[in-house]
């Protein structure tokens, strides 16, 4: 296991959580819907990447790490957040890489076009402009109203973050890790709530960094056709798309990180 260290950065009424380890240029990982936050979706990563870069991981609010008001959850605020980690771990005026994956890549479009004199390139990864896609409403709002079920909540959770073919390959008890990964705790519902009202349409064309989106060609949570969509809103972003379900990096991590990598490099 990669070793990192804790901290925290105040921002309005949160105290936001993060984590640091490694060495190198600063390459920050902001993670998408659930309470398990930064640990949770890019745990198995940093192994990869700390030996490259020195890696930040924001628990940004709706996470358990984070404390807040509890108040419903809007982009600019966690953009705002981001963009604190990002001032507390660099000098004035440096600048950092930032990956964001599905919900994070919406944050990290969004701190992008917010804070551009901290962002040198950005990678968004299965993510979305905008949630008002009725494939996508309806996968959410199912999604939403299993929250009295806990067990079917996280079957639901797997099944559209990973594609059948990849769920086929996993014996039972790794199946049955999966399944109970996600809980429908308030964390976890503010995040869909937020998904369920996403818009940063607006905010893309202001992004004049260098940029990548990753697309998944089998995502049964965000419609690929939306994340399409984000990167021909990004001036001269690059697009690719992997063959995979939403967590492109559990199904092909090899693959995901030589196009993110490579991009970086």
């Amino acid at each position: 296991m990669t070793a990192t260290t804790s901290h925290h950065v105040t921002v309005g009424t949160a105290r936001v959580h993060y984590r640091t380890a490694g060495t190198g240029p600063t390459l920050v990982l902001v993670h998408g819907t659930g309470s398990g936050g930064g640990e949770f979706v890019w745990g198995q990563l940093l192994p990869y990447l700390t030996d490259q870069f020195r890696v930040v991981v924001p628990d940004l609010s709706g996470t358990t790490s984070t404390t807040d008001d509890g108040a419903p959850l809007h982009i600019e605020t966690l953009a705002a957040q981001v963009a604190a980690v990002i001032e507390a771990e660099t000098a004035p005026g440096d600048t950092v890489d930032l990956i964001g994956f599905s919900l994070g890549g919406a944050i990290a479009a969004a701190t992008a076009a917010l804070h551009p004199d901290r962002i040198a390139r950005l990678v968004s990864m299965a993510s979305f402009p905008r949630s008002d896609h009725h494939g996508f409403q309806q996968t959410l709002r199912l999604w939403q109203s299993l929250a009295d079920d806990p067990q079917r909540f996280g079957q639901f959770a797997a099944t559209v973050a990973f594609s059948p073919t990849f769920l086929g390959t996993l014996d039972a008890d790794t199946l049955a890790l999966l399944n109970a990964g996600m809980a429908p705790d308030e964390g976890t519902l503010r995040h869909i709530d937020l998904d369920l009202r996403l818009d940063i349409r607006d905010l893309l064309p202001k992004i004049t960094i260098p940029t990548l989106v990753v697309g998944n060609a089998k995502d049964a949570l965000v419609p690929v056709d939306l994340t399409r969509e984000l990167a021909r809103a990004i001036p001269g972003s690059a697009y690719t798309e992997l063959d995979s379900g939403h967590v492109s990096f559990a199904e092909q991590p090899e693959h995901a990180l030589k196009e993110v990598l490579t991009f970086l490099a």
